[in-house]
């Protein structure tokens, strides 16, 4: 990794019963951890343009973006990397989230924000940490 922080998006999608959803991550960078479906912002890219991507890409949920809204930011940094990560938000999800990267997640489920898994993305923690009742 460069010198400088990338630029991460989170994408914390809600189903109409409120709960979050999360993957249990099987890349490097977090592995075993859970965390919203996401990734890094690429050249040119408009942020909610990459979360409505990296939500399908994963979950193979299409949402448009303009149905994202940005909710804050966190400075992450980890042992391996440093990222800026933008996190959007999206209501009401009715799609049932399937495991398109096989080798990156091991599973998708909903939780609910009084019963989250453990341990989280250091990311996510941040971000829910900011926002228990987001």
């Amino acid at each position: 990794m460069g010198k400088n922080p990338r630029v991460g998006i989170g994408c914390w999608i809600f189903n109409p019963a409120g709960q979050v959803l999360l993957g249990r991550r099987l890349s490097t960078h977090g592995f075993g951890t859970w965390a919203a479906p996401g990734g890094k912002l690429e050249l040119n890219e408009e942020p909610a343009d990459c979360a409505a991507r990296e939500l399908r890409e994963e979950t193979g949920i299409i949402i448009p973006s303009e149905k994202f809204r940005f909710v804050c930011i966190t400075n992450d940094i980890y042992p391996d990397a440093h990222y800026i990560t933008l996190h959007y938000r999206t209501d009401s999800v009715t799609a049932i989230p399937k495991l398109m990267e096989p080798a990156k997640c091991a599973e998708w489920r909903w939780f609910s924000l009084d019963n989250l898994p453990s341990p989280l993305l250091l990311s996510a923690k941040k971000f829910l940490t900011a926002h228990p009742r987001i």
